[in-house]
């Protein structure tokens, strides 16, 4: 395959796009979920669908007490498809990470030639914090220039691409499952979650939310209400967490549990050290923030 020049593109920051998705989860999810608790034939139970005599509240409302259940194999036939732009390879070295259920197609760095050695790259806000953004941005000209000192010696941009920095930017078209969307939520929306992950899945979930709201609200770090509802992180990454004391931690758990069982009656909100809120919207502007990383 031949190599594509490319010039720098404008420094936008991260986009993330739902691009397409299951026609309809609410529908698909339902049908799943029903097939394995009725005697009814899927196609029967598709009809009821059809004939509108199963209303969409009836199928939301089934839904929900399912999951609450743990019953997650459904969530596997509900699939998203998002386009990701201007992350880092830094980023997608985490990224890739996640296996099951879910597709990637990333930016080659092999077939991509960046002309002039004009590559995109990441500065995060703790370098500019510092005041070394200028260092590390000439830095990076520096690179650039040996980069393209390199391609125009005839080096391949696979063998060219080896001076090149976690913080090049690259691109992502993905296909993610519900259920594994999920489960990228539960660690990467955690404040302890790196900030670019954080703001990427903040970012996906927000897109979901838009168009289907009812299943959005799932998606949450693992402390969320609608998750495992309690933090199972270190003790002391849960106190320095900012969104911490709404969700309790494991050991205070276990402690009501454990003075309940002596027969006493301790004072579960003072035990617990959390209010047991659910999270809301300003939560999820903080774990999309950068300096919310405990």
């Amino acid at each position: 395959m031949e190599s594509t020049p490319e010039t720098r593109p404008p420094r936008r920051g991260i986009e993330v796009k739902l691009l397409d998705h299951t026609t309809d989860p609410i529908r698909s999810l339902y049908l799943a979920y029903r097939t394995a608790y009725s005697s009814l034939t899927p196609m029967q139970i598709d009809r009821r669908i059809r004939d509108e005599r199963i209303a969409r509240e009836q199928m939301v409302d089934f839904i929900e007490k399912r999951l609450q259940t743990g019953h997650a194999s459904p969530l596997e036939q509900v699939w998203f498809e998002f386009g990701i732009a201007g992350v880092s390879r830094a980023f997608s070295h985490q990224f890739v990470r996640h296996r099951m259920g879910i597709s990637f197609e990333q930016q080659s760095q092999r077939y991509v030639t960046f002309k002039g050695g004009e590559f995109p790259y990441t500065v995060p806000e703790s370098v500019r914090r510092a005041g070394l953004d200028a260092d590390l941005e000439a830095e990076f000209d520096r690179i650039a220039a040996l980069y393209d000192r390199l391609v125009q010696a005839g080096v391949p941009a696979e063998d060219a691409r080896f001076v090149l920095p976690n913080a090049a930017n690259t691109n992502f078209k993905v296909t993610v499952n519900f259920q594994e969307l999920l489960h990228i939520a539960d660690l990467r929306l955690c404040t302890r979650a790196q900030w670019e992950f954080r703001k990427v899945v903040a970012m996906m979930r927000a897109e979901v939310m838009r168009k289907f709201p009812e299943l959005a609200r799932y998606v949450q770090p693992k402390c969320g209400e609608h998750r495992q509802g309690y933090c199972d992180e270190a003790y002391e990454d849960w106190a320095r967490c900012p969104i911490g004391r709404k969700r309790p931690h494991k050991r205070d758990l276990f402690a009501l549990y454990d003075a309940y069982r002596r027969g006493e009656s301790p004072n579960a909100a003072d035990l617990t050290k959390a209010s047991d809120e659910a999270l809301d919207e300003h939560d999820f502007e903080v774990i999309e923030r950068e300096e919310s990383s405990t």
